[in-house]
């Protein structure tokens, strides 16, 4: 499988990118060694090797889930710049 200088100019297209004939022959010729080198990746031997999600084993790094007292809202409007009936006050941003 090959790329060609049409199918770089169909993708640019529908990406709406304004591409020269200069860039046009870049991206074909670099799409094209990117199959060639997938193509030799196809040639090796993957039998019996297990699929991975990772390279390393992982288990679940996350904390465990414990809920937690929040901060009274009095004290977590101490930050707040502007503030009304215990909510945050912003600018508006529509008319």
């Amino acid at each position: 499988m090959s790329i060609t200088k049409k199918d770089v100019d169909h993708v640019a297209k529908l990406a709406r990118l304004d591409l020269n004939d200069t860039e046009k022959d870049l991206f074909t010729d670099q799409l094209n060694a990117i199959l060639k080198y997938a193509e030799q990746l196809n040639q090796l031997d993957t039998e019996g090797v297990v699929p991975t999600s990772h390279a390393m084993p992982l288990v679940n790094v996350m904390r465990e889930d414990v809920a937690k007292p929040s901060l009274p809202i009095e004290k977590v409007m101490l930050n707040a710049p502007d503030h009304e009936d215990g909510q945050f006050k912003v600018p508006a941003v529509l008319e």
